[in-house]
């Protein structure tokens, strides 16, 4: 797995590639985490992301939690159908703002 990083309007912008499994999940995490302490807010676009586990789960919840602690908004893009529907079986779907695509995230966060 590879993420790309970048700031887009004051947003910063993790956008992961390929699988999160619990071979990658650390890598994630590991992306994620310090953006809580350093952001304004942040958008992770999973558009070129092919598969999430439950160990890919766990990492979005702690950015979840991390979101709420620190008062950093978090806005989640780009759920391919499969990760999409991941999303709604475990009720994910519920917990997050989602966005069809990476642009309407970073301006749903800019507002913010």
């Amino acid at each position: 797995m590879n993420i790309e990083r970048l700031e887009i309007d004051g947003v910063s912008v993790a956008a992961p590639v390929g699988r999160v499994d619990s071979n990658t999940a650390r890598e994630l995490e590991a992306t994620l985490v310090p953006l809580f302490d350093e952001a304004k807010a942040i958008a992770v676009d999973f558009e070129r992301l092919t598969y999430i586990s439950s160990a890919g789960l766990r990492v979005v919840l702690i950015a979840a939690k991390l979101s709420k602690a620190k008062n950093v908004p978090l806005a989640l893009a780009g759920l391919s159908q499969p990760v999409r529907e991941v999303f709604q079986i475990s009720g994910f779907a519920k917990l997050f703002d989602i966005h069809e695509r990476r642009a309407d995230a970073v301006a749903a966060l800019a507002k913010a």
